[in-house]
């Protein structure tokens, strides 16, 4: 349930789309003053998701203008409500992909609010009749407590900001299809926004790590740098035909249409392929190779809030962040150009807090 929102609207600056240009601009957004239940968050960095680019084009065909995106917000908070006792007045916390649910269905009583029917995306939304919230390219954001995370100390924002939506969807699939345990053998699909941060986790997991990718061009940066044990060229059917029956599981990041029938050839016995790359076409899936062996061929999105606090927890014991390029506000029209263009290693982040002027 949401905190109650009071008469009074903040007015703040922000940055938002109003046609399926996409083209963003300054906008004045409006903000509830902070509620009992509330904490607000002074936003500082906010990461630049493949999302706000489908949603600022009205790509998948329900956009509602105009529209601030943004659900990688990393900030500092500087109110809390009579109610909250999580946070405290300078704590550098964070908002991801959701601001809202019921907290009263089974998944919100099982640490699921992910998957609540009545779930608010922290911006759009696919209910034209709801008001639209606006996301984290604005100066400060208002929201219900439970509905927010603690960055540990020591973990810089910029690169703690993308783990709000990019680091939550790896780290979750790893942890529900029980892909988080050492000494199994995990491949990841993409080496982009979430691929990056998916062979982060799996090694710090413990995991061997195979990166499988059309660019041979990635595979100094993604064993060099990144640590990966392996690096497979998926259209090299001579390499890929060798691997056969050597993977515990693949987390496959791509978002596009792909085929996924070499990949589940990779898998062993009761092996596991987690699609997160989200897409609205079909893919073709054959059958037979996963009644041989029991395949398992799924789908996975984000975690809940208690699975976020535990993941940003976990990457900071672990020292893991995205690796992010700080962009000025002003550069978020190139950036989302770059970003079709998939011209970013491996993530903007805008600079709110210093670049964010009225």
């Amino acid at each position: 349930m949401s905190s109650p929102k009071g008469k009074h609207q903040n007015h703040i600056m922000g940055w938002a789309a109003r046609d399926p240009s996409g083209l963003l601009s300054p906008f004045t957004v409006s903000r509830r003053t902070n509620g009992d239940d509330d904490i607000t968050i002074k936003i500082l960095y906010c990461g630049v998701c493949h999302t706000d680019l489908h949603y600022s084009r009205n790509d998948h065909g329900f956009t509602h203008y105009p529209i601030v995106p943004g659900h990688e917000i990393a900030g500092v908070v500087t109110m809390v409500g009579q109610n909250v006792t999580k946070f405290r007045v300078g704590d550098h916390a964070g908002v991801g992909c959701m601001v809202d649910a019921c907290d009263a269905c089974e998944s919100c009583t099982d640490d699921r609010e992910n998957d609540c029917p009545d779930a608010s995306l922290t911006y759009g939304g696919l209910d034209p009749s709801k008001p639209t919230n606006h996301g984290g390219y604005s100066e400060y954001i208002v929201v219900r407590d439970r509905y927010a995370v603690k960055f540990p100390d020591g973990l810089p924002l910029d690169g703690a900001a993308p783990l709000l939506c990019a680091g939550i969807t790896v780290y979750s699939a790893m942890r529900y299809y029980g892909l988080d345990r050492p000494g199994l053998r995990v491949g990841v699909v993409g080496l982009g926004g979430l691929g990056h941060v998916a062979v982060k986790f799996a090694k710090a997991f413990g995991m061997g790590v195979t990166v499988i990718s059309t660019s041979p061009s990635k595979e100094g940066e993604a064993v060099g740098r990144l640590g990966a044990d392996e690096f497979f060229i998926s259209r090299n059917a001579e390499q890929m035909k060798a691997a056969k029956g050597t993977l515990d599981g693949i987390i496959d990041t791509v978002s596009d249409i792909h085929p996924i029938a070499p990949l589940i050839d990779l898998l062993k016995l009761r092996g596991k392929l987690i699609l997160v790359g989200g897409t609205d076409k079909p893919f073709e899936l054959p059958i037979i190779p996963l009644l041989i062996g029991r395949k398992l061929v799924a789908g996975s999105s984000i975690g809940g809030m208690k699975e976020t606090q535990e993941m940003v927890d976990f990457a900071g014991r672990h020292g893991i962040t995205a690796d992010v390029e700080v962009i000025p506000m002003e550069y978020i029209n190139t950036a989302m150009d770059r970003l079709a263009k998939g011209d970013v290693k491996y993530r903007f982040v805008i600079d709110i807090g210093n670049t964010l002027k009225a």
